[in-house]
């Protein structure tokens, strides 16, 4: 074979990035299957390369014969000793065959056999270096836009990015830049297919990662992301140096480092949260910008309900859900924000049965205990939720002994204090000596 046609096979070697013995043995595979086509068989010829000379040669073993029956695999004592005149009935000599024996037609199909192979080698390649490479940020360049898709070209290979793993609203056209995350790569019938994600959770990560240097380190964790693509990310950090701030360090000098990402991700707000391994103040961050007034936990079905004040309830929901849902999400619990006043509402219906006749209350004196049933008003739990100036309306009842009458109710119901004073704030003991009378009315 001609010089050549071997440094062709070796410019393919370097462009397709394959093994240059594994071109040979395909080149082998080829011109043995011309050979079978030929003769119908191949058992006696192999193919032979003088890398230094640059030359291929297809060599027969045939064995010397009186009388040649199969020219295939003998060769007639004459024409041996034309070649080796010492060669002898029954030797078993090397012979060159010249590929022109082979005829167009065999050559083609090593041809066909040669580029089919490669690029089955090829597509390997290609699916062994991305399906290795999952996670990782890639760049390419949109080729296409169909019937939703992007299709990205990657250099070698070709890649997809789904609907599903697009950014809302974000849109792309060809011979755009785009920066995406290898989600996974499938076999399919035109060779491997990446697929790349832009909504993926990794994506913020990576991009973290490029433009925060303690992220790429490793002195700053990413504890946890949760993301609702487009719209609001929250991230939990946690610094391994004590001398470094990981909220500060990810927010960059005026918020520079953030806002390189944020525009990434079509301005898509990101959360930054100190990370805690108390679950309750980790919760109370992941809800921030809201205000937490109490958390009250359920560690058998993982739920934490979250009482927030009056004015902040929208804030910690946030917009659709979306401060509430992505906190969930940071945080693993299940979380169910209430109001103050909701909750003080439901745990005074729910805890308090409301049956508790007030004499029990044998601190409260007869006639003033008169005085509050006439007024309806005749349980202890009904009275513990009055206010001052609710019992003051009452006739003969002045504020001195409104207060003294609610601290007695609220002190025979302890948990009122908790529901009415956030976790038990006063816990006050009354002990009265004498029973308590209308004292606005003694002389």
């Amino acid at each position: 074979m001609e010089y050549g046609i071997m440094e062709v096979i070796t410019q393919i070697t370097k462009d397709k990035n394959l093994d240059f013995d594994y071109v040979m043995e395909t080149v082998e595979a080829g011109l043995l299957q011309a050979a079978r086509k030929k003769w119908g068989h191949a058992d006696n010829i192999r193919l032979e390369v003088d890398r230094k000379e640059g030359e291929l040669y297809m060599i027969a073993t045939k064995k010397v014969v009186q009388d040649v029956e199969d020219y295939t695999r003998e060769i007639s004592l004459e024409d041996a000793q034309e070649i080796d005149a010492e060669s002898e009935v029954g030797d078993e000599m090397e012979i060159e065959v010249p590929f022109e024996e082979f005829g167009r037609a065999a050559i083609g199909a090593t041809k066909t056999i040669l580029v089919q192979r490669i690029r089955e080698k090829e597509r390997e390649g290609v699916y062994t270096e991305y399906s290795g490479r999952i996670g990782e940020l890639v760049t390419g360049n949109v080729q296409q836009v169909d019937k939703g898709a992007i299709l990205v070209g990657l250099g070698r290979a070709e890649a997809v990015v789904p609907l599903k793993e697009q950014i809302p609203r974000e849109r792309y056209r060809q011979g755009d830049r785009i920066r995406c995350v290898i989600l996974d790569v499938q076999r399919v019938l035109k060779g491997p297919q990446v697929i790349l994600s832009r909504a993926h959770d990794d994506v913020v990560r990576r991009l973290f990662e490029l433009e925060v240097p303690e992220v790429f380190e490793r002195i700053i964790e990413m504890k946890a992301i949760a993301r609702e693509p487009g719209e609001r990310s929250k991230i939990a950090v946690l610094s391994h140096d004590e001398r470094v701030d990981p909220v500060g360090a990810c927010v960059g000098v005026k918020g520079v480092r953030v806002q390189a990402i944020v525009r990434e991700l079509a301005n898509e707000r990101i959360d930054i949260v100190h990370w805690d391994p108390d679950d309750e103040i980790f919760v109370t961050r992941a809800l921030a910008p809201a205000t937490v007034v109490q958390i009250i936990t359920d560690e058998e079905n993982h739920e934490m309900e979250v009482v927030v004040d009056d004015d902040k309830l929208s804030l910690a929901i946030g917009r659709n859900g979306q401060n509430a849902r992505a906190a969930a999400r940071l945080t693993g619990w299940k979380i169910n924000i209430v109001s103050e006043s909701e909750f003080l509402d439901r745990r005074t219906q729910t805890m308090w049965p409301g049956d508790t006749p007030i004499t029990k209350l044998s601190d409260i004196g007869p006639a003033t205990l008169t005085k509050l049933e006439k007024a309806e008003i005749t349980t202890v739990e009904t009275l513990a939720v009055k206010t001052v100036e609710e019992l003051t309306e009452i006739e003969g009842i002045g504020p001195k002994t409104a207060e003294k009458i609610l601290a007695v109710a609220q002190a025979y119901v302890p948990t009122l204090e908790e529901a009415m004073q956030d976790a038990s704030e006063e816990d006050d003991e009354i002990a009265a000596d004498n029973p308590v009378e209308d004292e606005d009315n003694q002389g």
